[in-house]
């Protein structure tokens, strides 16, 4: 790797991560926010693991229940941020009746992360009613958050080789999957510049940092990195997958992994709704007092009332 490249992707992930905290920071200071904050309980870092990554935050809305549960799982590229930083996108799950169980996980390289939301998962199967949740369990995610939650539901629908997945199968299956404008592949990501060249380079030099940073320098595929090439394989799955929805921006540079993925959904004949947000960024979802992120968080609760009942 050549000097000046290091430092561009040194310096954009700073920038990332500085843009992405101040956001969050901003997001607490909203007067929605505030008002929301005080109608939900929240306990926070619960263990649901033996190690010290394994914390998670449970939102409660406040009232009578028992109610449907979240696991959501954030983003950062596989290999920054946190729980804390994507407490909005938990709220909101909150405000929309969810119980929510917000996870931090152990960051790159593969497949640490996966392993960890496993042990999320089975942990949920148990530990949900004594938190005031019940089924149906969702499973929701963004950006990186989206690549595991969809390689996790892979791993619940069939068979998998890995030693630390084996016990998965058999497991109960997520009632829906929310994997919202997902990085579906994490091997091979200069796809975007070859599919749309005059990427801006400082784009494509973070997504080759989050791809190197997962899968080590050589980039090769690890299977469950790239839940998407799974989907688009003649493989058969044992299970149906659960209903996905799946909604994405169009100024977002990695939009086309979303388009393949409905594609792939279709062409397996799943239950599924992908929607493109028009003018909306990569993870337009959090700025949660915008127009398109509202239209965002409206379809997807509409899509699990219809296929649902919640």
């Amino acid at each position: 790797m050549s000097i000046i490249r290091a430092a561009r992707q040194r310096a954009s992930g700073l920038i990332v991560h500085h843009t992405l905290d101040t956001l969050s920071r901003i997001n607490r200071h909203a007067p929605k926010a505030r008002r929301a904050l005080a109608e939900i309980d929240i306990t926070r870092d619960v263990a649901y693991g033996p190690l010290p990554a394994h914390r998670l935050d449970v939102y409660r809305p406040r009232g009578e229940g028992p109610r449907p549960a979240v696991l959501y799982v954030h983003g950062g590229g596989f290999r920054i941020l946190s729980k804390d930083s994507h407490w909005p996108l938990a709220l909101r799950f909150a405000e929309q009746g969810f119980t929510v169980f917000s996870i931090n996980y152990r960051l790159a390289p593969f497949p640490a992360g996966l392993v960890d939301l496993s042990h999320a998962w089975r942990w949920l199967q148990g530990a949900a009613a004594g938190f005031g949740a019940r089924r149906p369990f969702i499973l929701a995610g963004e950006s990186a958050g989206a690549n595991l939650s969809l390689a996790l539901t892979l791993a619940l629908c069939d068979p998998r080789p890995e030693p630390w997945a084996a016990h998965l199968f058999g497991a109960p299956r997520p009632d829906a999957v929310l994997p919202a404008c997902g990085l579906l592949q994490a091997s091979d990501t200069a796809r975007f510049q070859r599919r749309k060249p005059g990427i801006p380079f400082w784009i494509s030099d973070r997504l080759l940092q989050v791809s190197e940073g997962y899968l080590g320098r050589s980039t090769r595929a690890a299977d469950l990195a790239d839940p998407l090439l799974i989907l688009e394989s003649d493989a058969r799955l044992a299970h149906p997958l659960p209903p996905i929805f799946a909604g994405v921006g169009t100024r977002d540079p990695i939009l086309d992994d979303t388009r393949r993925l409905a594609v792939a959904l279709a062409r397996r004949e799943a239950t599924y709704e992908v929607l493109f947000y028009e003018g909306g960024v990569h993870a337009f979802q959090a700025f949660i007092w915008s127009e398109v992120a509202a239209r965002f968080w409206a379809d997807q609760r509409a899509f699990l009332a219809r296929h649902l009942g919640v």
